[in-house]
């Protein structure tokens, strides 16, 4: 997917996953290997809620790739939930 689908993909109906995918794009997908560009793509595909549950340590996702890169999102993104 191009970084336009992409970014246009990031902006979510709910602000606080906004706030976590887009610095997340544009600081950090650049130099991901291409498994885990994929695996981005297919966090794009989730839920909201479950995101938004995800990035808040909530709750960790049952797919162990989705569970994979939602860890490396929320160790970049600079989110610090205790």
């Amino acid at each position: 997917m191009d970084i336009n689908r992409l970014r246009w993909a990031c902006r979510r109906g709910m602000l606080e996953v906004d706030l976590v995918l887009l610095p997340f794009l544009e600081n950090e997908y650049a130099s991901l290997p291409d498994a885990q560009k994929v695996l981005f793509e297919r966090l794009l595909e989730c839920e909201d809620q479950d995101l938004f549950s995800w990035f808040l340590k909530k709750s960790d996702p049952e797919d162990p790739e989705i569970k994979e890169i939602v860890a490396i999102v929320n160790s970049k993104t600079g989110l610090k939930v205790e």
